[in-house]
């Protein structure tokens, strides 16, 4: 039985959007592993276009998508529905993971909570000095999950990597 419908009523509104990135390879306790469903939405599909778009745009290679990825923007997309909030907790442990899993030399990622289109989570990060070093990184590989809570709001991880 999928308790995760009785976990997101307790999910609180709010809004904010950060960014991570990283090169380094540090461990965090504590790794939280959730259900993963790795079925593309429509609104990824329209996240990753846009992201692609703009990087064409600006002279930048498109960035390819990349299975292994799909695993850890799943599960930490999953994991800041369930704590309420985005962050990037564990964001190390899912660079390990696809630094072993996936031959990553670099790992950068974007979080957000609250757009309802592609194109506002992504002008959002355009717009943010930070999520846009990630969009326009010297990355190859990305992908990313956008989820509802309960009150139907979303929240995504996007997830760069460098091979």
């Amino acid at each position: 039985m999928n308790n995760l419908p009785l976990k997101l009523l307790i999910v609180a509104c709010a809004l904010f959007l950060t960014s991570c990135s990283s090169n380094e390879v540090e461990l965090v306790e504590n790794n939280i592993e959730l259900t993963v469903n790795l079925t593309e939405k429509s609104i990824e599909a329209d996240i990753l276009a846009n992201v692609n778009e703009y990087r064409i745009s600006k002279g930048y290679a498109p960035l390819n998508k990349l299975q292994a990825i799909k695993s850890q923007t799943s599960n930490h997309t999953n994991y800041m529905i369930q704590q309420s909030k985005i962050s990037h907790d564990n964001f190390y442990k899912r660079k390990e993971y696809l630094i072993s899993n996936a031959g990553a030399i670099g790992v950068g990622e974007n979080v957000a909570y609250g757009y309802s289109s592609a194109a506002s989570v992504v002008n959002a990060w355009i717009k943010s000095e930070g999520h846009r070093k990630n969009i326009e990184g010297d990355f190859t590989h990305f992908e990313v999950t956008a989820e509802k809570d309960a009150n139907g709001k979303w929240y995504f991880t996007n997830i760069f990597v460098r091979k």
